[in-house]
């Protein structure tokens, strides 16, 4: 029994939003929710489960969720944090699949090492959609969520293309390290490249649409086309997402129209959410699939969550020890403070894994080059499934009160930082309100109502309508040249590395309403 694709897609997204709900009322993370559905779901007799395509999937989900999550990065935090990011995304990463390539021999001896290498590559990288829908309910210190979302952005590009030399290996019988290494710099160094190329292209076009509809449904392609024209010129479309939002973000508060970002960011919160809700969904059904289809023994269930213990047994034996080595450098040391051993804690407990894991399992080969079956596929899928399941549930139900056992609470310095960006530019509105007043431009009562209004942005840090009617032609030209003051004031501070993109945009966005507010 089949269904049509867009029957299918609807009744699970109306699915997903009853979970969603029904998660938040229990205070469940939605992507616990959303999972355990999957498998309830999945045990109704005669239900038609969903054939997924393991490309097509990475390609439907990857790019959105990564270009989202790099839009709302503190580029300024990424920078000053890269080295711990890189340690994870790519060092944890490496050494994450050897640890877990011996547990996987050791389990399961018949398994050829190559095949053991392959189960280690895809479950090395924690999950981008599950770090992001995870973290952002909780509220942890800025450098901890830079960290553990920087992981989520780069580690994903490292676990695929550990995994295609894997794979290769397992189908050629021969590997060469510097080769892949060399490889692996540039798939790493085009995706960038091709990213960075992509999003000064995409920012030429968008300032020159100059409608927000338009804009908006423009930047919903843009992940799309980066990361599959990526992939066809053989360099990493992962990076080159991520490279693509980074330098959209940048040039957003500059060059695109408040309208826009508004009207942007409200769909792309609510496609986001969608994505992610089809992919927990997703994984508690196919979990009941390959159940059917392969069997779940006693034997691979507990070879699975032994894997599992091993990814996080591999997170703590990589995360305190590089810390602590780590400041043994002079120039580390100088530069960075050495985190708590709290947030270490948090680094190292964050791992769940996801959607990668589950269309990497599912992409395994059926056959070998010579037409026999491909080794070990049916364990490898079966041990995957199992890693994604329990790391979802045991980590992401045992994460927020893991930090509020560890005491650890959002930073002050963002809101002081926030505080001092807010008096900063209403400062900089009143002295162009004063500048214009002097001109002589305006009537003294309209620049004593208006100056009154960012005067009140001083004591209150919001805006306060002052009574005056904003369609009056003076008021509303006043009102908005003292905002063009603040944003520009705003922009400058970020450049000047006075703020993080966090502030940047909590600021811009009181901006961006109340311009929308006076009808620009």
């Amino acid at each position: 029994m089949t269904l049509p694709l867009i029957d299918l897609v609807a009744g699970l997204l109306i699915f997903a939003v009853v979970l969603g709900w029904l998660g938040r009322r229990l205070n469940l993370p939605y992507p616990i929710a959303l999972t355990l559905g999957g498998l309830a779901i999945s045990q109704i007799p005669g239900l038609p489960r969903p054939q997924i395509d393991p490309q097509q999937i990475l390609v439907l989900v990857l790019p959105p969720i990564l270009y989202h999550a790099a839009l709302f990065t503190s580029w300024r935090e990424f920078r000053a944090n890269f080295r711990a990011i890189s340690m994870l995304a790519v060092g944890l990463v490496l050494f994450t699949t050897v640890v877990l390539a011996v547990i996987a021999k050791l389990l399961l001896p018949a398994l050829p090492w190559p095949c053991a290498f392959i189960i280690g590559a895809l479950l090395s990288p924690p999950d981008a959609v599950a770090a992001t829908a995870v973290l952002s309910r909780l509220r942890m210190p800025r450098r901890l969520v830079t960290i553990l979302e920087g992981e989520s952005l780069l580690n994903d590009a490292a676990g695929l293309v550990v995994y295609k030399f894997a794979v290769a290996a397992a189908l050629t019988g021969s590997f060469s390290l510097p080769a892949a290494s060399l490889e692996f710099s540039l798939l790493a160094a085009g995706g960038a490249v091709f990213g960075y190329l992509c999003g000064r292209a995409a920012v030429w076009v968008q300032v020159r649409l100059r409608d927000p509809l338009i804009e908006t449904a423009f930047s919903l392609t843009l992940p799309y086309l980066a990361y599959i024209l990526a992939e066809h010129m053989h360099v990493s479309g992962v990076l080159a997402v991520v490279v693509l939002g980074g330098v959209r973000a940048w040039y957003s508060p500059e060059l695109f129209q408040p309208a826009t970002r508004l009207l942007a960011q409200g769909t792309w919160n609510v496609v986001v959410f969608l994505i992610n809700s089809l992919v927990f969904i997703l994984i508690g059904l196919q979990l009941a699939e390959v159940n059917d289809e392969q069997g779940i023994s006693a034997h691979l269930l507990l070879a699975g969550l032994a894997l599992a213990a091993g990814c996080t047994l591999a997170r703590f034996l990589w995360v305190f020890p590089s810390a602590w080595l780590a400041r043994l450098i002079p120039a580390i040391a100088r530069r960075e403070t050495m985190p708590p051993a709290s947030h270490l804690s948090v680094i190292a407990w964050c791992g769940m894994r996801g959607i990668v894991s589950l269309a990497a399992a599912l992409a395994v080969p059926y056959s070998m080059p010579d037409g026999t079956p491909f080794p070990g596929r049916a364990e490898i899928i079966v041990l995957s499934f199992v890693v994604i399941v329990a790391t979802l549930l045991a980590q992401g139900l045992t994460l927020s009160p893991l930090i509020r056992w560890l005491g650890i609470g959002e930073d002050t310095d963002i809101h002081e930082e926030e505080h001092l960006a807010r008096l900063k530019i209403a400062y900089a509105a009143i002295t162009e309100v004063e500048r214009l007043a002097a001109e002589g431009t305006y009537d003294p009562a309209v620049v004593v109502a208006v100056r009154a209004e960012f005067d009140s942005l001083l004591l209150q840090e919001q805006y306060t309508n002052t009574g005056l009617e904003c369609s009056e032609d003076p008021v509303r030209a006043l009102k908005l040249a003292a905002i063009g003051a603040a944003r520009r004031r705003l922009i400058k501070l970020r450049r000047d590395s006075q703020i993080g993109d966090e502030t940047l945009l909590a600021v811009q966005r009181d901006l961006d309403y109340e311009e929308a507010r006076l009808g620009e």
